[in-house]
Parts: structure tokens; sequence; C-alpha cells
């Protein structure tokens, strides 16, 4: 039986600072928090230049950005067996030191498989992350402080992102791209000071980490990482690929996302712990809360990775460029997040999603009226439109669905939502991709070096609107996020934990 060091637990943590100490342990999560999200972005501003070195298609090309959502989708599902079995501190130190490492390998790199490799690393990494702040969110503050507490922390994360790009493309026009490896460098190292110094060992609820606990249900695991690869794969070749190995894929994704739910099912009857609760989805609102996670997903990163591409090959701006034009909005995008995170401890969630959607799904649509001749101001005009609709979204959606849950349920509905939310993503990334290719292909243009034409940037157009399609699909699942009639619990109100 490991004893846990008495200065690292949770209630000598807050003994020593007081009140203040779930705000420093909020910060402190949030510095890691911002190093994973910089790493998701800010390679797609240097896309165009890495293809280039490597001499790359546009297919292998996306797996930069794919590799690393896969990674992360896959990892978010084991962060709840991670924080029960080693606690807040290990777990969160050495998904850092990851982080850490694949910035460096990625710089350092001299061949490409070994650059996706060093993706793939950091995306393992923010996987095991992301899950934690919402998870200390609802343990450490009061229903009442929660959207304060969501806003504070999403304005901080957005920051890091918002001004990544722009230095990004001044290092990429500068340096070359491998310079953009090192940005989280850092942003790491704090983060593990931060950690030995605010981070409890303990696991959350305040109770001790278990290290002689079940093991990883490494078979749930292999299940859901075969039915991810399956599905990219699958979407992927229903166009660079044959009819028949898209099927193929496709159904693989079936049949394994069958066999997950089973296992999962297994697991639960014979008492273990799943790697997926699923009584999760007995609450209507998180269950509605994933749809719109998964579509919103989609939206969010497929966009993340269209809009660069589109700035630099379809109207032909620089990688610093891009980065300024994307500035403005980041900033408004971190306001946001802190003025709607109050909202949230007043207002339905369900509300405040739906007008984000709203908001979101207008900013792409009115991108096909972007051409050549069009003024810079314009696409700075719609990226605060989208990011404003962003800002209603981020703080409101896993409050909004993860509320009613039960308190035992909270790791578990973190790690969930967040892997649907990044399974939607990795898939629009490859989404975007493929509708950009075909709709290429259906005005005979193509992503070639060469000068603009107007064919190029109408396949863009039409890419975005599928986007807009989708934001308001996910609409109609944001309206089931109003509170039910009653929702299940199993325990009163508690004192903040952590």
């Amino acid at each position: 039986m490991t004893t846990q060091p008495s200065s690292g637990s949770l209630a000598a943590l807050r003994e020593r600072h007081g009140e203040r100490y779930r705000w420093l342990l909020l910060l402190s999560v949030m510095v890691g928090t911002m190093a994973s999200i910089m790493s998701s972005t800010i390679v797609n501003v240097a896309i165009p230049d890495m293809s280039h070195y490597f001499t790359l298609g546009q297919e292998r090309a996306q797996w930069v950005t794919s590799g690393f959502m896969v990674a992360t989708t896959v990892s978010m599902l084991t962060t709840p067996w991670l924080l029960s079995r080693y606690g807040y501190r290990a777990t969160y130190v050495g998904a850092m030191l990851l982080l850490l490492a694949g910035g460096i390998g990625g710089g350092l790199a001299r061949d490409f498989g070994l650059v996706l490799l060093a993706r793939v690393a950091e995306g393992l990494a923010a996987g095991v992350v992301q899950p934690i702040p919402a998870v200390i969110i609802l343990y450490a503050f009061q229903p009442h402080e929660q959207g304060r507490a969501s806003g504070i922390f999403g304005m901080g994360v957005v920051l890091a992102p918002a001004i990544g790009p722009s230095i990004g493309g001044l290092l990429v026009d500068w340096f070359g791209w491998r310079s953009i490896f090192f940005m989280v460098v850092p942003l790491c190292l704090a983060s593990i000071w931060l950690a030995y110094k605010f981070v409890p060992v303990t696991a959350p609820g305040g109770v001790a980490a278990n290290r002689n606990g079940e093991a990883l249900d490494w078979r749930g695991l292999a299940l859901g990482t075969a039915g991810t690869l399956c599905l990219l794969n699958g979407l992927v070749a229903l166009h660079g690929g044959t009819v028949s190995e898209a099927i193929l894929l496709l159904a693989g994704a079936v049949v394994a996302t069958g066999l997950f739910i089973g296992w999962q099912r297994r697991q639960l009857g014979q008492g273990r712990k799943p790697l997926m609760d699923l009584r999760l989805f007995q609450y209507r609102q998180f269950a509605m809360g994933s749809i719109v996670a998964f579509i919103y997903g989609t939206a969010l990163f497929g966009s993340t990775y269209l809009l660069p591409v589109f700035m630099q090959l379809g109207l032909q701006l620089s990688a610093s460029h891009v980065g300024t034009i994307m500035l403005p909005a980041g900033f408004v995008l971190a306001i946001t997040i802190a003025l709607v995170g109050r909202l949230a401890d007043r207002q339905p969630t369900h509300l405040l999603v739906s007008i984000g959607l709203a908001l979101l799904a207008l900013s792409f649509g009115l991108m096909v009226v972007v051409g050549l001749g069009s003024p810079l101001w314009m696409l700075v005009v719609f990226a605060i439109l989208g990011r404003i609709g962003l800002g209603f979204i981020l703080p409101s959606l896993n409050l909004g669905a993860m509320r009613p849950l039960d308190k035992s349920l909270i790791s578990q509905g973190s790690s969930a939502i967040g892997f649907l939310r990044m399974l939607g993503g990795a898939a629009g990334v490859s989404l975007c991709g493929i509708v950009l290719e075909w709709r290429m292909g259906a005005h005979g243009a193509s992503l070639a070096a060469g000068a603009s034409n107007p064919a190029r940037i109408a396949a863009f157009g039409e890419t975005f609107l599928m986007l807009t399609a989708l934001c308001l699909l996910a609409l109609v699942a944001a309206w089931q996020l109003r509170e039910a009639p009653a929702a299940p619990t199993s325990d009163t109100p508690s004192p903040p934990q952590a």
C-alpha cells in the first residue's frame, strides 16, 4: 500500500493556501492545457512549408493534424483511470513531460515519420490533460461559481492559441517550420513547476490514489482505437481510395463500435470499471450534449484546418498574414468566454450554446463571399464573428451536459464528452480534406503551387457551406440541453473537494 506524502495531499494544500487554493489549482492546470491546445493548432500555419520541405501530397500533409487528433481522441478515454490510479499530480506531470518530448522531438526531426511520431506523442499528452480542468471545476467549485471558473479558465486557455498562430506565422517566415514545435517548451516547463506547488497527489474527490486498483481496460482501448482509425481512414478512402476499401473500413468502424459498447456493458455488469461508463447516457442532457460536442468538434477542428489553408493557398496570403488576421479574433474570443462564463451561472446553458452555434454557422456561411479582391478587414470581421460564437459555446457546453451527473461520474463524463468532441474533430479534419478535394475536382482546380483562381476559391466556399450545415444540425440537439424536470442523482450537494 502506497502512502501519499501529506504535504502534497489535497487537505494539506488547501490548508496551506486557504480559500484561494482552488483558483491556484485551476491556474496550474490551465498552463498545461494552454500548451496542449497550442500544440494542436499552431502547426496548421506551417503545413504548406512542411509539405514543401518533405514533398508531401495533401493527404499525407493532412496526417500532421489528423495523427495528433487521433492520438488525443483515444488517450482521453484513459484519463479517469489514470487519475484514479495515480492521482492528479503524477498524471498531469507525466503528460507534460510527454508533450515536452514531442515538441523537442518534432523540432529536431529530419524525417517526416519522426515528425508524425512527435505529433502522436503530443496528441497522447493533450488527450490526457484536456479532461482534467472540467473535473476540477465541477469538484472544486460550487454550482453558482462554476460558470465564472469556466469563463476565467477558458479566457486564459484561448489566449495562447490566439497569440500562438500570429507568433507561429512570424516564426515560420523567419526561421522555418521547425521553430513552431519549440513554442510549447516554456509552457511545459512552467506547468511542471506549478504542478509540484499546487496540484495534489490525491485523486478526484480528495481520496487517495489507488495504485493497486484495477488494470486499464486494454481491450476496450484497443477497440476504441480500431474504431477511430477505421472511421478516419474510411472517410479518406471515400474519395481517395476505392469504393470497396471505403465500405470495408467504415464497416470495420461500425463493428468495432458495436464490440466496444458490448464490452463496456459487460465490464459494468461484472462490477468492474469500464473505460467509458455507459450510464452517462441515461442522463438526457449529457446524451444531447455529447451529440452537440461531436458535431461541434467536426465543424470547429475542420475549420481550424481549413481556414489557414484557404488563406494561404486560396488567397495567396503569407503565414504571418494569416496569424495577424486571426489575432483580433483570438482576443475577442477570450473576452467573450469570460463574459459568457458569468452568464452560464444565471442563464440556461442550452440558450447560450444555441446562440454560439448560430453565430458559428453564420461565420462559415459568410466565407463564400470572400474572394481575391476582398479586403482583409472582411476576413477579420468574419473570424471575429465565429470566435464570438465559440465564446458562447465553450464555457456552456460542458456545464450544461455535466451538471446533472452524479459526482462519481464526473471524471468519466469529462473524458467521454471530450472523446466524442475530439472524435468529431478528427473526422472533421478528414471530412474537410475530402470535401475540398472533391469540390476541387468538380471545379477543375487543384491545390498545386501557382496563381490562385476563382474555381479554387469556389471549392473552398462550398466546403465552408458544409461546415455551416453541420452547425445548424447541432442546433437541434443543443436545444435539448435544457434542464430536465428531474435528473437522477444519488447524493446531496457537498463541499468542494477537487
